[in-house]
């Protein structure tokens, strides 16, 4: 059997894209099934594009053209980074597997320099209001640029007058550079983006049961539990990633933590709060939490500085 897994064409998307893959190759194989996979590049808007992600419809610039290409029968399923998806489900897709997440952290990659270590007014590269924001409230003396491309891109900037950039650790790991990272910054630190770390596998509902039930046999329950309570924070705060919010669920013993921040551009005022409940009512934990955080004013600190 051959399924055609649509990817964006980055070299990080087309190593997820393959990791899911092979996992797929082997879950099938456990049922007797000879799966062949073969990857379909799409190009999306936010690889067309060159202009700063903050200045783009920031919601699904990098999945519809993917979504369109599984809804024209261009591929059979498409992987997404999960923190690429608008909150609000697909009415035609399914989210049919969110295998299990990667290091959520965040990454600061430099010449040598530690965070602390960092002269003041270091220029350091992100494309992330998020990170931007969280590296001010750490360290109000840098200088914050924004920054686009692929991972070589971003690092190559290095060497070309940035004293630092900010990645994702899970983009890191996956395409074999983690050695790139400098310091990895701990969420108590950094709280990750919602999702981040994650993968998303879309497919058709009516897809092929013979194949779409290998597809949902790669889902991680506690995953896909932590990342819906993590974007149930955003869908309330009616929040994408153009704005300075973090939430980063754990889940131990069956119960569910959930720590979410909200910080102004400038990074001189967040609002923090932390959550517990079952991790069952994941998404209703998120919501609790959204609507606590606009309660103590965090639709005043997103929209100023």
């Amino acid at each position: 059997m051959k399924l055609r897994l649509g990817t964006r064409a980055s070299q990080l998307a087309r190593t997820q894209s393959s990791m899911v893959a092979r996992q797929l190759i082997d879950a099938a194989k456990e049922r007797g099934i000879d799966l062949d996979v073969e990857l379909v590049r799409i190009r999306t808007e936010g690889d067309v594009s060159r202009d700063s992600l903050v200045g783009l419809s920031q919601t699904g610039v990098f999945v519809n053209a993917l979504r369109d290409a599984l809804k024209n029968d261009v591929c059979d399923l498409v992987v997404h980074s999960l923190k690429d998806i608008p909150v609000e489900p697909h009415p035609d897709l399914e989210i049919a597997a969110i295998p299990e997440r990667e290091d959520v952290r965040d990454a600061l990659c430099t010449l040598g320099h530690s965070l602390n270590d960092l002269p003041a007014g270091a220029r350091i590269g992100t494309g992330s209001p998020r990170r931007a924001a969280q590296l001010l409230a750490l360290r109000p003396d840098l200088t914050v640029e924004g920054l686009r491309g692929n991972i070589d891109t971003r690092l190559g900037k290095l060497h070309d007058g940035l004293d630092g950039v900010v990645l994702a650790a899970a983009g890191l790991n996956r395409i074999g550079r983690s050695d790139e990272a400098t310091t990895l910054l701990d969420p108590s630190q950094m709280l990750p983006a919602p999702g981040q770390g994650a993968l998303a596998v879309e497919v058709l509902p009516d897809a092929d049961p013979e194949w779409a039930d290998v597809v949902r046999s790669l889902d991680h329950i506690d995953t896909r539990r932590a990342v819906n309570a993590e974007r149930a924070v955003l869908g309330v705060l009616d929040a994408g990633c153009a704005a300075p919010v973090a939430a980063y669920a754990t889940i131990a013993n069956g119960v569910m933590t959930l720590k979410a921040r909200v910080v102004n551009g400038n990074g001189t005022l967040s609002l923090n709060e932390t959550t517990t409940g079952s991790a069952t009512e994941a998404a209703s934990l998120g919501r609790s939490t959204g609507f606590t955080l606009l309660g103590r004013g965090a639709g005043r600190l997103m929209g100023g500085s």
